[in-house]
């Protein structure tokens, strides 16, 4: 597959250009992929829906990295598909609303995180008793469990506010 040269790709207006760059910053923030940022921030500057490959031309990006950031995306609920008469292709636009995309974030992103956290803590259980200094390891594991325990209390409510922001 041919690379796609500078002068093959279309420009981006200054506000795309501000508005990706804002989304990179964001993604490289939340340790995401800073395809993702570029495909989002693409979304956001747009006023029409996109299809993949015009996200994929428009960002000079491989249609395997659009997809991925695109399912990721969806799956956050940071996007949509929306429906284009006359067009079978899928069609994406950029969730704006906060609360949204606040919620989708910590429930795809971060729930998962603390749930496969209770089979990390037992591990670490069976390590700190192995452990030169096994006092110490359970005290840190005792911390860790503390750690887990306020996340699990404390992600309810910020999905609770995240929802009525």
């Amino acid at each position: 597959m041919k690379a796609v040269m500078e002068s093959d790709a279309p420009r981006l207006s200054a506000f795309e250009k501000e508005c990706i760059e804002t989304f990179v910053r964001a993604a490289a923030v939340l340790a995401v992929p800073r395809s993702i940022g570029e495909i989002y921030g693409l979304l956001f500057a747009s006023a029409e829906p996109l299809p993949m490959d015009a996200i994929v031309h428009r960002l000079a990006i491989s249609k395997g990295s659009a997809s991925q950031g695109l399912r990721w995306l969806r799956d956050v609920g940071a996007i949509r598909s929306e429906y284009v008469p006359g067009d079978r292709r899928d069609h994406f636009v950029a969730e704006t609303e906060l609360r949204r995309l606040a919620a989708g974030f910590l429930r795809e992103q971060v729930r998962p995180h603390l749930e496969s956290g209770a089979n990390l803590l037992t591990r670490l259980d069976s390590a700190a008793a192995e452990a030169d200094a096994p006092r110490f390891a359970a005290g840190r594991v005792k911390k860790l469990r503390r750690w887990h325990r306020f996340g699990g209390q404390v992600l309810p409510l910020l999905l609770r506010v995240a929802e009525k922001f």
